[in-house]
């Protein structure tokens, strides 16, 4: 089975297919409304027009409505909106390799979209067969929030010193959280520093959810190379991918600007790398 059909076969990604607003208030407007569909936020975070397969016949009836089907077969009332439930997997439409635009220097790195329940052995295998990367001696999970905090120039110079050497002498992957905020961010920083003195590279997996990627449409598409904008829209809400990463594995659980997707994933994962003869 070559690389592509193994990927498509494997990974899923996660789609909201039921519109369950955020707000019970009844839609007043008519049948229809184009305002409202811009407006209507569902509970998975996108507006109502956003749902892939949303129709305009659907506008006649938000709550409940499951896309693609009749709208008059509706799901019980009260209903909390759940990943299980309310989303459909489907194959994954987005993998391959991120060109990082907008730096002096050109940063790539191999990236797929996967549903949030993804077994940890599957990505393994993603790893290692796929991304022909070597089993790490050691893994280094580095985690915290995704807001911006400073740091101290010589804290943040002997911390980074300190990652950086620990990784490039024991052969580690970097584990973050892959946004270019907060502690990925530091991270980030100081695997710049690494790469304007050493041609070495150091396998550093961001793993950040799908719904929070500023410029994630630029990234769908199967087994391509995806120019990618790290320019950060002051207004957004979103977050864009820090460029020093080496491979990302984007989180999906049918939501967007929402973290948490990727809680459960990361923890499965170290668990089962570590319960490899990662010190063999």
């Amino acid at each position: 089975m070559s690389q592509k059909s193994w990927i498509e076969s494997t990974f899923t990604k996660r789609e909201c297919v039921y519109i369950l607003p955020v707000s019970k208030d009844p839609h007043r407007c008519l049948p229809g409304c184009q305002i409202c569909q811009q407006l209507v936020r569902c509970c998975c975070g996108r507006l109502v027009r956003q749902h892939a397969g949303f129709t305009a016949s659907l506008a006649t009836k938000y709550s409940d409505v499951k896309l693609g089907e009749s709208s008059n077969v509706p799901m019980p009332e009260l209903e909390e909106w759940s990943v299980e439930k309310h989303t459909e997997a489907r194959p994954t439409d987005a993998y391959g390799v991120i060109n990082f635009q907008g730096g002096s220097h050109s940063y790539r790195a191999k990236y797929v979209r996967l549903s949030h329940d993804t077994r940890p052995d599957s990505i393994l295998r993603l790893m290692l067969k796929e991304w022909h990367m070597e089993l790490p001696k050691i893994l280094i999970s580095v985690h915290g929030g995704v807001q911006n905090f400073d740091l101290h120039p010589r804290i943040k110079q002997v911390i980074g010193k300190g990652l950086i050497k620990a990784a490039v002498t024991t052969g580690a992957w970097i584990l973050t959280g892959g946004v270019n905020t907060g502690v990925a961010k530091h991270v980030g920083d100081a695997l710049k520093e690494h790469c304007s003195r050493s041609s070495k590279k150091i396998c550093t997996i961001g793993i950040a959810p799908w719904g929070v990627i500023e410029n994630r449409n630029d990234l769908i598409g199967r087994d391509i190379i995806a120019p990618y904008q790290t320019l950060l829209n002051p207004l957004s809400k979103l977050n864009v991918l820090n460029s020093l990463h080496s491979h990302f594995l984007l989180v999906d659980d049918g939501t967007v600007g929402k973290y948490g997707a990727e809680v459960t994933l990361r923890r499965e994962l170290e668990k089962h790398i570590n319960l490899q003869k990662i010190h063999a």
